[in-house]
């Protein structure tokens, strides 16, 4: 795991990991607000099917693209919010904070291993994680901290409508051809929206204004874009896979056609350009409650990590 993460991020986690293995009864702070770190652990050997989206090289390098910049952005995101936590005048906001901080550290975990495993696969993702590194560097730098924390609700709006549609969408999970990946992105999904309104909120509290906001997601889309855009070319480029024109047409037909993958976030994208936004707008509150179950209980799709940890602690 990454250095980015100070001790008292690292209590957390441990006392989440204790709760989860051991039984305990003691409640981490992250638990108390409805925002559990959940340690995962998942297992991406090399021989994990290479396209294991649609049987796509075109779509598969895309959510490897989104997954190469897991790291570097999620570390981004909780430092962002660290800047913070000192003015918080509210404990239930501070508890939320804190389970925030323990989600997104385990979400970049486990994503270092799956880009590793993308990597085994011969596909540059540890570069391009690299090159955000510099990118975020510059912006802790030289970007003054409340655009940088106006950034991080901004692309955390990102990240939690293309989750929703991730759970909100069966052919989504149709789609997975490896039960392992299937497993890392539901579950990424789930604590995205848990923890959708906690940037959001912390903005809000420290006097975050609505020009400061939209502004920073202007750009922020912008920046997203070209970031996305050219990554995805050069996996598709160091896989061969560029210049196929027929597999690529129906690639970007699926993400960009009338009926895509963004065209359907459209209305909720621009939900955020209101003054009285608020990422509970986007009611997920049912829908969360059904993938717990169809998560987290015995028999569920993450059963195998949830269940062999309690049997073995």
């Amino acid at each position: 795991m990454r250095a980015y993460y100070n001790a008292e991020d690292m209590r957390q986690l441990s006392m989440t990991t204790m709760t989860q293995n051991q039984g305990s009864r003691r409640i981490t702070a992250g638990e108390r607000a409805g925002i559990p770190p959940r340690r995962m652990d998942f297992d991406f050997p090399a021989e994990t099917t290479k396209y294991w989206y649609g049987d796509s090289a075109f779509l598969t390098t895309f959510w490897v693209t989104l997954s190469a910049l897991f790291p570097e952005g999620e570390t981004f995101f909780v430092d962002s919010v660290k800047n913070f936590r000192k003015d918080l005048k509210d404990p239930k906001l501070k508890d939320e904070v804190s389970g925030f901080i323990g989600q997104e550290a385990l979400h970049s975990k486990e994503h270092e291993a799956f880009n590793d495993m993308a990597e085994k696969h011969g596909l540059p993702v540890l570069a391009l994680d690299k090159e955000l590194g510099v990118l975020f560097k510059w912006i802790r730098k030289y970007v003054p901290k409340k655009t940088q924390l106006a950034l991080t609700v901004a692309l955390e709006h990102y990240t939690a409508i293309i989750a929703e549609q991730l759970l909100r969408e069966d052919f989504h999970q149709e789609m997975f051809q490896d039960r392992e990946a299937l497993k890392l992105w539901m579950w990424h999904a789930l604590e995205e929206n848990e923890h959708k309104t906690v940037a959001y909120d912390v903005y809000e509290q420290v006097g975050g204004g609505y020009f400061n906001r939209v502004t920073t997601m202007l750009i922020g889309t912008l920046v997203f874009a070209v970031v996305v855009g050219s990554g995805h070319l050069r996996l598709l480029k160091a896989d061969g896979q560029l210049f196929k024109w027929k597999d690529n047409w129906r690639g970007l037909k699926f993400l960009w056609g009338w009926k895509g993958l963004f065209p359907r976030l459209a209305r909720q994208y621009f939900d955020f350009y209101r003054p009285s936004f608020h990422p509970n707008d986007h009611d997920t509150v049912a829908l969360l409650e059904e993938w717990r179950q169809r998560m987290l209980n015995e028999g569920g799709l993450l059963a195998e990590q949830t269940y062999s940890k309690t049997r073995n602690a």
